[in-house]
């Protein structure tokens, strides 16, 4: 049973560094809005295919509050197919080099492969985020070092085209000593590997990977022990965005009707520590944040009169 009471202070990195010149300072939540290009993706796949389409929607996620907006190729859901670097690259390229003049959007590259994400920042991005944590092309790593990006490292048992949704596991479902310590240290691991291949410290942000090879339990138990992440030092990004196990928590089939229990995923991981959100739905998002945030000051108020 999920922890009612979760830590009062949680240990928060305080900004990350996503260029030379500029970090994102972490003491107020950072959202950041999904743009999938792709034809297959859970939620909105074929949505945002136009190129208008796709950056209307993006301005759109800004002025409802968003502070970044993530733009994939390749669909990452369980069971998707594998696309190629120049098929990505054909699907992102127009949309960020229309982006990138907007001062106030923060554009990150979702892929896992060195050469897409090298395009998209020349034409751009500030931001990788890569769900492989760089093991399926670790060239990626020593690119993030080169252009001193800011990278974002996530924790997934095995790729998208092996894997299944959170909710359909049955005899082989994935098998775990203890999933939150696991996952903590393979996501230190990876950091690691990533500093080792010239990436600045605070340049990195993790990433637990809620619905890539976990149950519903086992995303539940990372969901109620994030602060053993936030603790470690580096910034933790929430994506629990209308994911299957909240479906099969809430009876809720229709993923872009999983706002309700998306929404209450971030506040529960707010409390733990986590200030970075990849969500869909922007506004519903900001406005139980800016609850989540003025409570959480209050009660640090009055637990701290002398600041």
């Amino acid at each position: 049973m999920m922890d009612v009471h979760p830590p009062a202070r949680c240990r928060t990195a305080p900004s990350w560094r996503i260029s030379p010149d500029r970090s994102i300072a972490l003491d107020r939540p950072i959202l950041m809005g999904i743009l999938n290009i792709t034809p297959d993706s859970f939620s909105d796949g074929g949505q945002h295919l136009d190129p208008d389409h796709a950056i209307a929607s993006a301005r759109a996620m800004r002025e409802a509050g968003a502070h970044l907006i993530d733009i994939g190729g390749e669909s990452t859901r369980p069971g998707a197919a594998r696309i190629d670097a120049d098929e990505q690259i054909r699907r992102v390229l127009p949309v960020i080099e229309r982006l990138r003049d907007d001062p106030e959007v923060i554009l990150s590259i979702d892929t896992t492969r060195r050469d897409v994400a090298e395009r998209a920042i020349d034409a751009g991005a500030r931001i990788v985020n890569d769900v492989s944590a760089g093991e399926e092309d670790e060239s990626i790593l020593r690119l993030a070092a080169e252009r001193e990006c800011g990278i974002i490292l996530m924790h997934r048992l095995r790729p998208p085209d092996q894997d299944r949704y959170s909710d359909q596991y049955e005899q082989d479902e994935p098998t775990y000593d203890d999933v939150v310590d696991r996952v903590r240290m393979y996501l230190l691991e990876r950091a690691e590997r990533a500093q080792a291949c010239g990436v600045a410290r605070e340049s990195i942000v993790i990433d637990p990977g809620l619905g890539f090879g976990k149950t519903v339990a086992q995303n539940f138990a990372l969901i109620d022990r994030l602060d053993e992440l936030t603790q470690t030092g580096y910034p933790v990004l929430c994506a629990a965005s209308r994911k299957s196990f909240l479906g099969k928590m809430t009876g809720v089939e229709t993923p872009s009707d999983r706002v309700s229990s998306s929404v209450a995923v971030s506040v529960m991981s707010y409390e733990r520590g986590v200030r970075l959100f990849r969500v869909h739905d922007i506004q519903p998002h900001r406005e139980a944040l800016a609850v989540a945030e003025a409570a959480g000051q209050t009660r640090l108020n009055a637990n701290f009169p002398d600041g």
